[in-house]
């Protein structure tokens, strides 16, 4: 874990907090907004939209790095997340592995005790599977 944390890093996670928002989640009430930061600095926003068929839900993370995507993104530096209905939540498994697909580094979470906290991603996705695995 990082302990030089900065101070943009509580301000992404803010916003996350407020797009959370928006979040979609009549089943679990679990609200999550996330921020991408691509490597030109442009922020896209994302919400976790749940379905009655839960393998179909669509994470918040997933979701800001899919809008990048959109956009023709395909370098993204930073994720911010932020929850509304727990003090703490970290990306699940699969968004960590498509946070490696985009070249993710630095992935920020609200910290119940310190505000916000910031990881390298190769800290919580160790060993990670990418491209180059595949020659």
């Amino acid at each position: 874990m990082s302990t030089n944390v900065p101070e943009d890093a509580a301000g992404l996670v803010e916003v996350a907090r407020r797009a959370a928002e928006a979040a979609y989640a009549p089943y679990s009430d679990f609200l999550v907004g996330a921020v991408a930061v691509a490597a030109d600095g442009r922020r896209f926003v994302g919400v976790n939209v749940e379905n009655a068929a839960y393998g179909s839900t669509i994470c918040a993370e997933a979701a800001a790095i899919a809008a990048a995507a959109t956009t023709g993104v395909r370098q993204i530096d930073t994720i911010a997340v932020g929850c509304l209905s727990v003090a703490e939540c970290y990306p699940c498994g699969n968004c960590r592995q498509l946070m490696r697909e985009f070249g993710v580094t630095r992935v920020i979470v609200q910290d119940p005790e310190h505000g916000v906290r910031e990881h390298p991603l190769e800290e919580l996705l160790p060993h990670a599977f990418g491209p180059e695995s595949l020659s």
